[in-house]
């Protein structure tokens, strides 16, 4: 079951949010395979109907429609948007010339906790949020986009997550290859390639590997890496095969087996890689649509993949309030409990986009050694105030955020400047972060093993509340040390 879809219809009103006089809203409870549900509702939040049930189909949808009040100038709808099923729905209604508002997933089930903490039905839900408009306006936000249904953003989200596979896979092989010995990963590298993928994929059993010979694996190599590989790499690869052989013996390992393995792994990451570099095709045509000056190119330290991502999964600019609320979209702002005089701040919310917030980590980390300032701001979280490499990066993918977005909004380039804001190019920006702004190796090691030997405080678990404490009476009386006296019984 996904949340609901909220269908708002205002007349005679210049906002979309703020309602007037004779105005009907229609909210629904979007399912992903049974019906979704909807209710109406006035400009006052009184229910006109619930109850409505209808799919995401041409025909229901028209009757939902028609169901509105008649001289309705304005629909507005609102929605949760809870996995896919809102898409459609959306474009529809947009079609139909509404207002598409979406409403955050936790803001609505804590009001749907208020009003009804032990019943949850979807005709309660759909009610709740036909009055949401009217309880907490400033929760809805304006859908100028369709999240999945853009190209780009579920482009760059797939390529993501192709590359985790190839990464797990590369992993396995990894482990795979220990069985046999060291000496295959000597000989053919820790940083795989397509031609690693190919070779382990034909040629993974050590008696195969010999029977091939120097010769014809040097010439198998230089085919197919443009000479890059050659007789030296073929050496390399037979003398761990020979290894091998002299480890486990004849029998003393199924060969058969363990070569099927690895070449079951091999055949899936070279597949893998080859769907990314299709992918990468279509995401940079899909780039230059989206961002036809290249503004995102010109920061230090974003290059073509980096900047399809952060494009495709930040969206348009304008459509955050501030440039506070641009940070806040990306998760890594850190987290805040204040309370009277109390202020302490944790880690960051990670409440944004995952793959946002890891392509915003990985530029900060390139552009902090070409950006004078941004080197300047590292090097005094990591000297002065004490932080760990990973949290001083978080801050600078932040400013980076920033500035990304000020230039998409004004529509101008990255400009490199130094610390006192003279006008460089990338060369001198790397030359003025090595000279003034390299941090020690002893100052990162120093770093690191505040991080790593970081013991969690102990807590009495007693002191949870609800929790009897332990007395601090002994169960057994202890037993008296004095001499007993005789009884006087007179």
């Amino acid at each position: 079951m996904l949340p609901f879809v909220v269908v708002a219809a205002v007349a005679n009103n210049d906002s979309p949010i703020r309602r007037g006089p004779h105005e009907d809203q229609a909210r629904h409870r979007l399912a992903c395979r049974s019906p979704h549900h909807a209710a109406c509702a006035d400009e006052t939040g009184t229910l006109l109907w619930s109850g409505h049930r209808f799919r995401t189909r041409v025909e229901e949808l028209e009757e939902l429609w028609a169901r509105l009040s008649d001289g309705v100038e304005e629909v507005m709808v609102v929605m949760e948007p809870t996995r896919n099923a809102w898409v459609p729905l959306a474009g529809w209604f947009r079609r139909r010339g509404a207002i598409v508002v979406m409403v955050p997933t936790g803001q609505s089930s804590d009001l749907r906790d208020y009003f009804s903490k032990h019943t949850k039905t979807d005709r309660l839900d759909a009610e709740m949020l036909a009055r949401l408009p009217v309880l907490h306006p400033e929760g809805l936000h304006m859908a100028e986009a369709l999240g999945p249904g853009d190209a780009l953003k579920r482009a760059v989200k797939i390529r993501s997550g192709l590359v985790h596979r190839r990464s797990q896979a590369m992993q396995r092989l990894d482990s795979l290859l220990e069985i046999l010995g060291p000496g295959w990963i000597d000989a053919l590298g820790s940083r795989m390639t397509k031609t690693t993928f190919m070779f382990l994929a034909n040629y993974a059993h050590p008696h195969q590997v010999k029977r091939l010979g120097r010769a014809r694996l040097g010439r198998w190599f230089q085919h197919h890496t443009r000479r890059a590989w050659g007789p030296e790499r073929a050496q390399a690869v037979i003398t761990a095969a020979e290894e091998t052989i002299a480890l486990w013996g004849d029998d003393g390992l199924d060969y058969e087996s363990l070569a099927a393995d690895i070449a079951c792994e091999a055949t899936i990451a070279l597949e893998v890689t080859e769907q990314i570099d299709l992918l990468d095709r279509r995401i940079h045509d899909l780039y230059c649509e989206a961002d036809p000056d290249q503004i995102a190119l010109s920061v230090p330290g974003i290059g073509n993949i980096l900047a399809a991502q952060i494009i495709g999964r930040l969206g348009d600019p304008h459509r955050f309030t501030s440039l506070a609320a641009a940070r806040s979209f990306s998760g890594l702002v850190p987290k805040r409990n204040a309370s009277g005089l109390s202020d302490p701040t944790g880690g960051p919310t990670k409440r944004g986009d995952a793959c946002l917030r890891a392509a915003l980590f990985q530029a900060a980390d390139r552009a902090r050694q070409v950006d004078p300032q941004l080197a300047a701001r590292y090097q005094r979280l990591m000297t002065d105030t004490g932080r760990h490499h990973n949290s001083a990066i978080c801050t600078i993918a932040t400013v980076l955020l920033t500035r990304l977005v000020s230039c998409l909004r004004h529509n101008v380039a990255y400009q490199l400047r130094d610390i006192d804001g003279r006008p460089i190019t990338t060369e001198e920006g790397r030359a003025i972060v090595k000279a003034s702004f390299t941090i020690p190796d002893n100052l990162r090691a120093t770093r690191r093993a505040i991080s790593r030997n970081r013991t969690p405080t102990r807590t009495d678990e007693r002191a949870n509340k609800g929790v009897a404490k332990r007395s601090k009476t002994p169960p057994v009386p202890t037993p008296s040390m004095n001499t007993a006296k005789p009884l006087d019984n007179g």
